[in-house]
């Protein structure tokens, strides 16, 4: 017979459960929580007798979950925001906080707010990390998991129960080599010249190639690469141009010379999107405040 009732259960096995299976490793979860590898194994075997199930199995050289730990990680993240709010209930604090909040992002909201916010964060609230996943083409089921707090997208999920808030407007710009050429100064200069761009992957562009495509624009793609980062090495050395958003002009594009798109293009929006049960958590309206002064010192 098991030594352990509900009463053993506490915060800290919770947020194993949720390290362990959302990393997929023992190995992963255990950086991920700052701990050992066999304290983790410790925690993991105390659960399993508690749950009276294996939570998780070897396969391959993985590990993979049970039904059992799929149908509990919901039911854990729910508890630990009971718990988060009901610790936070009579007065927030950030310095007292101790928790990992998540965003989900990519990479162009990686490169220019994150690690920014990362700073902010750990000044005012040394006990939180930051933990980004990809966003995609972000869905409402992104934001009605309990596991992820916010997202920053240009193009936010629709739903009933989805909140919102604009951050800020960007406007495009055409990146070169300046050693290699000059900027393109009208439409027909633009449309002689090769392109490169950013294809996150089959299907997903951006949003700017959607735009000129649809009216009609066509231009000569000689290049695509998966993510920002990889343009500036792309476009070293070579006479072709990128249209890509103006403010990455200062982090990972920089030394590349810049102008306007010569010819008529939207602007670039950025939002910060959230589920609404999340709208009066103080932990939450801190994060967001937080990222709306990071986004206002941006395009200041």
């Amino acid at each position: 017979m098991s030594h352990f009732d509900h009463s053993d259960l506490d915060g800290h096995a919770l947020q194993l459960l949720l390290a362990v299976h959302e990393e997929g490793s023992i190995t992963r979860a255990a950086l991920r929580l700052g701990v050992t590898q066999s304290a983790v194994s410790h925690a993991l075997d105390k659960l399993r007798a508690i749950v009276g199930d294996a939570l998780f199995v070897k396969c391959g050289r993985g590990i993979v979950a049970t039904a059992r730990a799929d149908a509990l990680v919901p039911r854990a993240r729910r508890l630990l925001e009971d718990l988060r709010s009901f610790s936070l209930a009579a007065d927030f604090d950030p310095a007292r906080l101790n928790a990992c909040v998540t965003i989900a992002a990519n990479d162009l909201q990686c490169d220019l707010l994150l690690p920014t916010l990362l700073r902010r964060l750990r000044a005012a609230a040394p006990g939180v990390s930051l933990r980004v996943v990809a966003s995609g083409a972000p869905q409402p089921s992104l934001l009605r998991d309990p596991g992820c707090d916010l997202a920053l997208t240009p193009r936010p999920p629709d739903g009933a129960d989805i909140v919102q808030k604009r951050l800020f407007d960007d406007v495009y710009a055409v990146f070169f080599d300046a050693t290699q050429r000059g900027a393109p100064l009208d439409r027909e200069a633009y449309l002689a010249a090769d392109h490169v761009t950013v294809l996150h992957e089959p299907g997903r562009g951006l949003d700017i190639d959607d735009w000129l495509a649809g009216r009609g624009v066509q231009r000569r793609v000689v290049a695509s690469v998966p993510a920002f980062a990889g343009i500036a090495a792309m476009l070293q050395g070579g006479p072709w141009l990128a249209t890509l958003p103006s403010l990455l002009g200062p982090g990972v594009l920089r030394g590349l010379g810049h102008a306007p798109v010569p010819l008529p293009t939207p602007q670039l929006p950025m939002y910060l999107a959230w589920h609404l049960s999340r709208q009066a958590d103080p932990v939450h309206q801190w994060l967001r405040g937080e990222l709306e002064q990071v986004a206002r010192a941006l395009v200041s």
